[in-house]
């Protein structure tokens, strides 16, 4: 059976690693080989249980030395291992995978996760290499979009793949009392709260700031922010959010959690959740797993968002970085009626069991595979 390496920079947190966890979980399924080869993390182990096996090597590197070694490196490992094919998921590490690639003559795909700043030519060059593979997956229809208008690759390279949700995890009615109780507990979170939830890592473009703003405007004592994410070592960002708290006169409502194993259980703890990215996601698997827990999401229209939220159906949408737009979509949101507010969420889930599950995802990939073994494309 065909061996598959997937490459990375790390295995910390976020869409890509997890994606990661669940393609090896898929491979393994199929009596497949799956190899996962990063810099390492907090779900290596999660590799581990699903079938794989992990092979550490430095690439969170964008130093061209280090990208060059690396290349040599996952030759001998493709060498080794006898890898079928290579599965990039991040740009400094593909390129180590284009020249092992080159090397060994085994072809390589991408997964093109991101809406990478493209503002001059060397950026773009740098970028190119996320479409150098035999297919190139896209993650939305936003970002297919984008791969044909800044690398003009036909369509049919590109392989448009939205992420996915597992729905027995993500299911509102699964057994969450008892661990909504230990995280409500371990946040301090006060039993007449209502909670508004950002999942996101702490960033500049992540829009905690607007959401701060949205708070101080919204002028409900009984709200509580939380921001639910890893400030990944932006220490001085967190700072930042605290100071502009403090000024607005809201630090007691708001609350940095940092990275939460248990996201079922952090979203049934929200009555609203806020995805307020100034800077249009690739996709946005924060807004399709509060969908299918029910949540009344509000996100920015651009992006990924724009396409897995209905305005007014499954969610609502507000122009991005408008603070305004934003208040007055929580005011809303926390004046409309039980019954309405559950009646968004229910129709929220059902768009996500129709389009966006971890299965169709799966299904997708493995034909992606299939093809490209089939072919054996050569490399562009």
């Amino acid at each position: 059976m065909p061996t598959i390496l997937q490459v990375l920079p790390s295995l910390d947190s976020g869409g890509v690693e997890r994606g990661t966890v669940e393609i090896v979980e898929a491979l393994a399924a199929r009596g497949h080989k799956p190899l996962v080869a990063s810099a390492g993390g907090r779900l290596v182990a999660a590799i581990e249980r699903a079938g794989g096996t992990h092979v550490t090597l430095p690439l969170k590197t964008k130093n061209p030395f280090k990208i060059w070694r690396n290349a040599t490196a996952l030759a001998q490992l493709i060498r080794d291992q006898r890898v079928d094919l290579i599965h990039a998921r991040s740009r400094a590490p593909a390129w180590s995978v284009l020249r092992a690639s080159k090397m060994t003559g085994v072809p390589f795909i991408t997964t093109y996760h991101g809406a990478y700043s493209d503002t001059s030519k060397a950026k773009r060059f740098y970028n190119s290499v996320m479409v150098r593979g035999a297919l190139v997956i896209a993650a939305s229809g936003f970002i297919a979009d984008l791969i044909q208008q800044q690398h003009g690759v036909p369509p049919d390279r590109i392989r448009l793949i939205p992420r996915g949700v597992d729905p027995q995890v993500f299911d509102p009615r699964g057994q969450l009392g008892l661990r909504v109780a230990r995280l409500a507990t371990a946040w301090e979170l006060p039993e007449d709260a209502k909670v508004i939830l950002l999942p996101a890592r702490i960033s500049r473009w992540k829009g905690q700031d607007q959401l701060i703003e949205a708070l101080a405007r919204l002028k409900r004592p009984e709200v509580v922010v939380v921001f639910v994410g890893s400030d990944q070592g932006r220490h001085s960002i967190v700072r930042s959010l605290l100071d502009q708290a403090k000024r607005l006169g809201v630090t007691g409502q708001i609350k940095f959690v940092g990275h939460c194993a248990d996201m079922p259980a952090a979203l049934m703890l929200a009555d609203v959740v806020v995805s307020a990215s100034t800077e249009p996601e690739a996709f946005g698997r924060a807004v399709i797993e509060a969908q299918a827990m029910e949540r009344v999401v509000i996100a920015a229209d651009h992006g990924g968002a724009a396409e897995t939220v209905t305005h007014g159906e499954t969610g609502i949408l507000v122009p991005p970085g408008d603070v305004r737009a934003l208040t007055e979509a929580l005011s809303a949101t926390f004046d409309a009626s039980a019954e309405d507010r559950q009646a968004m969420g229910e129709r929220a889930r059902a768009s996500v069991l129709s389009h966006y599950t971890i299965a169709t995802l799966k299904g997708a990939t493995m034909a992606v595979y299939d093809a490209v073994l089939a072919g054996r494309r050569p490399i562009p």
